[in-house]
């Protein structure tokens, strides 16, 4: 049997990298003999975290559309043409048998340069409300694998599947790594836990909050694990002068952080919305207004509205959060009551039902 190849691409944040490392892990493990090739932008988190995960990659330079005119704006017909043009080699070089793409501005040149090939592309979108790489691939696509329902106003009804978010595996069954997760972050057995993400680059808000937060935390001996982002480390690091507080750039091990964790403050991107409905804790949800069609809030609101979390707008964090934070802190049967809620929202085989579309596809091509 001739070797299978797969190229995979996504990223500009943890929120695509991941998922595509998921399901690259599963395409190994099914296909050991296969051959991985990931495409990223230059300079983005993506070309330190794919290696990191053992898969080579080969980078672009391609970026975001800001949304005030910059000379990047001005360069991007440019940055485009010329990711078009490597995307077209890497593709004619490589020749995979698929290839896969979990948004982010470098998935469109690699996967509009694959199906112009002839390859089977599969599209992985995350959100309530897709991207604007992923509608613009669309059309192309041989299957479109979608976490939310009624997506079919922006992608032909005929090509979606829904699978749901494809989660890291190690986060599967984390009930049992409780002592271990204690033990790597030095923590108090006796002492609650509070786990902060503002996702993979920071978030501002949610870090000027915890700063003015922490009296109230330490006050009722909660320890505090602080993802604040690559890009406020230097402003926020001397938190960790404090007793029962780190704070870190980037959490490497997740699954030993969401394993410790008594409660969760996080934004409400897609992929830590399939996370945390599989970990199963109370959380609370501050989700970004600075997204398309403020697709975080929509994200949270269907956890929410059943009843898994509880979720702030950032308008309401000076005068609501500490008021809400001490009483689920406080509240026990709350917090059982959340967890085991969003619990029953995850979908822990989202990345092995991808992979079988994948594999569909493959099959297909023999016939």
């Amino acid at each position: 049997m001739q070797k299978l190849k797969f190229i995979l691409s996504g990223g500009g944040t943890g929120g695509h990298i991941y998922p595509a490392i998921a399901i690259a892990n599963e395409l190994k493990n099914r296909f050991p003999d296969c051959e991985i090739l990931f495409v990223g932008a230059k300079d983005k988190m993506e070309m330190q975290k794919v290696p990191q995960a053992g898969y080579p990659i080969k980078g672009l330079w391609i970026a975001g559309i800001q949304r005030r005119l910059t000379l990047d704006n001005m360069m991007f017909p440019f940055k485009l043409m010329d990711s078009l043009l490597k995307s077209r080699k890497i593709v004619k070089q490589f020749k995979p048998n698929v290839a896969i793409g979990t948004g982010g501005f470098a998935s469109g040149p690699l996967l509009k340069a694959a199906g112009s090939a002839g390859v089977p592309t599969v599209i992985q979108e995350q959100n309530s409300y897709p991207g604007i790489t992923n509608k613009w691939l669309s059309g192309n696509a041989s299957k479109i694998c979608v976490a939310y329902e009624n997506l079919e106003r922006f992608f032909p009804k005929e090509k979606i599947v829904f699978t749901g978010n494809p989660v890291r595996q190690d986060l599967i069954d984390i009930k049992g790594k409780k002592k271990e997760s204690r033990d790597y972050f030095k923590l108090d057995p006796d002492k609650k836990v509070l786990l902060v993400l503002g996702g993979s680059l920071g978030s501002r808000r949610i870090n000027q909050l915890i700063a003015k937060e922490l009296v109230n935390f330490i006050s009722q001996d909660v320890q505090v694990i602080w993802q604040c982002g690559k890009f406020y480390i230097e402003e926020y690091k001397h938190f960790n002068e404090k007793e029962n507080v780190q704070v870190t750039a980037f959490i490497d091990r997740m699954d030993l952080a969401y394993a410790a964790a008594d409660v969760i403050i996080s934004r409400a991107g897609a992929s830590s919305v399939s996370e945390l409905c599989l970990v199963g804790k109370p959380v609370i949800f501050i989700p970004s207004p600075n997204v398309a069609e403020d697709h975080q809030t929509k994200n949270a609101k269907a956890i929410v509205d059943k009843n898994g979390a509880l979720m702030m707008k950032e308008n309401e964090l000076d005068t609501q959060f500490t008021s809400t934070f001490n009483k689920l802190l406080g509240d026990k049967t709350l917090q059982e009551s959340l967890g085991e809620n969003i619990k029953k929202m995850a979908m822990p085989n989202a990345t092995k039902d991808i992979v079988d579309e994948i594999v569909k596809l493959i099959e297909s091509q023999k016939l």
